[in-house]
């Protein structure tokens, strides 16, 4: 989940990475694409330009050339994660030799930034010096080359998906962080005492672990198409998804990218249209809200119930519009581009039970965590000799799920809350589907009734889901807990 204005979480992929500049250069950028590129260069050119984007848009980082660091750890990452998910008998193409020699050359390009004067680079600070960079990409180069030739694929896909989930571990969870940043700033010979977990702002690494994941895991079932390597890493870093989602599927993103060609007016009249509403959502409306939406100060400042509950009303809109403004703006980019990212939202705050919200916010993640977490473990548990009973099962399988959606957002006390509080609620809305199913199939027969029966679940619902938010947005879980109590006057 982005950040608003005021960060909540470890969660780095937004922090106003995306601002108005970059939204307005991917705009002339989508003009000069359609206007003067010629088909058969189109994907080229998606998949050069998402690997200079993930530098632009990486935030300046106060250890020493770790801005750097990460967007071309990013790179590496990828092309190990390609290698690991290719198919067996999947040969080695020229355009594949043609797309590691372009990622190598702009990488060694970027550095050459550092002689230039910082308004003409396009990475944040100045990096390191080129004869390192290379040493380091002859290196990783190497390395991804004898890895290449592992004869044990299998063996070698666990590894690479316990890799990224030991990096996720170690950027979402504060003390390993500020320990990494402490590391980090011995390396770089900078005072440890100045030391954050903040200053692991990894952009895009949330999203784009989820992805690569993904890959590796329907490798690991065979559902998981071929892809080239140009292919794969414009998939797993493509820059108007990269900082905020969606969380696209790779054999829903193939087609499209495989297709783009000539942008009709019809596109480009949409994708304009969803890039304005996202401005509006984010820079106007999210923006405002930010100003007194709930966070440990204003907690503090609320003096009555009724000012507790303005501010996190706020707070919940805030977020709302936040988040769906920087996925209409990537979804809107996207569409110039050729590329029509999947939705994320579905009118959340409307729906009348949890279960139809959580098929409503966030949808990519909530379907991720379905695909990799919810659906193996119940699976897993039915195929147990000693198989817990159904209701067990459920509360397992949802208590887990959202479990694993907590901690992708930070490995803290509060989300694991916030967690529990919805697979616990989710829980409950399964128990209370299954025993008044026949109560709703003759309900349908009282229009009126059903209709307001419908209305008190969406008041029901939205309420659950603010009430959660307190979780969220504190990160003292104490205070939390004293401000849920306050919303009550308790």
């Amino acid at each position: 989940m982005p950040q608003a204005a005021r960060p909540t979480d470890l969660n780095t992929t937004v922090n106003l990475a995306m601002t108005l500049t970059h939204i307005l250069i991917f705009i002339a950028a989508a003009v000069l694409y359609t206007a003067l590129l010629p088909e058969r260069w189109r994907r080229w050119a998606l998949f050069a330009g998402s690997v200079l984007a993930i530098y632009w848009l990486q935030p300046e980082i106060r250890i020493d050339a770790l801005d750097f660091i990460f967007p071309t750890a990013t790179l590496a990452l990828v092309g190990l994660s390609w290698l690991a998910s290719r198919e067996r008998d999947q040969q080695w193409l020229r355009e594949d030799t043609i797309s590691a020699a372009i990622i190598v050359v702009l990488v060694i390009l970027i550095s050459l930034g550092r002689y230039l004067v910082p308004e003409a680079r396009i990475t944040p600070s100045r990096p390191p010096a080129t004869l390192y960079v290379v040493i380091g990409v002859v290196a990783i180069v190497s390395a991804l080359g004898v890895i290449s030739r592992v004869r044990r694929p299998s063996a070698l896909l666990i590894s690479v998906i316990l890799l990224i989930l030991v990096l996720f571990a170690i950027l979402k969870t504060e003390p390993l962080a500020e320990e990494a940043s402490r590391w980090l700033r011995d390396w770089q010979g900078q005072p440890r005492g100045l030391a954050s977990a903040a200053e692991l702002e990894w952009l895009g690494f949330s999203y784009v672990a989820f992805r690569l994941i993904h890959t590796l895991r329907d490798r690991q079932s065979g559902r998981l198409p071929a892809l080239s390597l140009r292919e794969y890493t414009t998939y797993a870093i493509f820059f108007p998804a990269y900082t905020a989602g969606p969380i696209d599927r790779a054999e829903r993103f193939l087609p499209d990218l495989q297709q783009v060609g000539g942008q009709e007016a019809a596109r480009w009249v949409q994708g304009g249209m969803r890039i304005a509403v996202g401005i509006a959502k984010k820079f106007v409306i999210a923006d405002s809200l930010a100003y007194f939406a709930l966070d440990s100060t204003i907690a503090d400042q609320a003096t009555s119930t009724g000012a507790l509950w303005l501010v996190l009303y706020a707070y919940a809109f805030q977020l709302y519009f936040d988040f769906s403004g920087y996925t209409d703006i990537a979804i809107g980019i996207g569409q110039l581009f050729g590329i029509k990212l999947p939705e994320n939202f579905n009118l959340p705050y409307l729906k009348r039970n949890i279960t139809l919200f959580w098929q409503s916010w966030h949808i990519t993640l909530s379907q991720w965590a379905r695909f990799y977490v919810f659906s193996p473990l119940t699976r897993w548990m039915l195929t147990r000799k000693r198989k817990p009973s159904p209701t067990l099962s459920a509360f397992i399988a949802q208590l887990a799920t959202m479990l694993v959606i907590a901690l992708w957002h930070g490995v803290s006390w509060h989300f694991i809350a916030w967690g529990v509080w919805h697979g616990v609620g989710l829980f409950i809305h399964k128990l209370w589907s299954d025993r008044t199913r026949q109560f709703y199939i003759r309900l349908r027969e009282h229009p009126r009734a059903s209709r307001l029966v419908e209305i008190a679940g969406v008041i029901i619902t939205f309420h659950f889901v603010v009430l959660g938010w307190v979780w969220f947005a504190l990160p003292d879980i104490q205070i939390s807990w004293d401000v849920f109590l306050r919303l009550f006057g308790i």
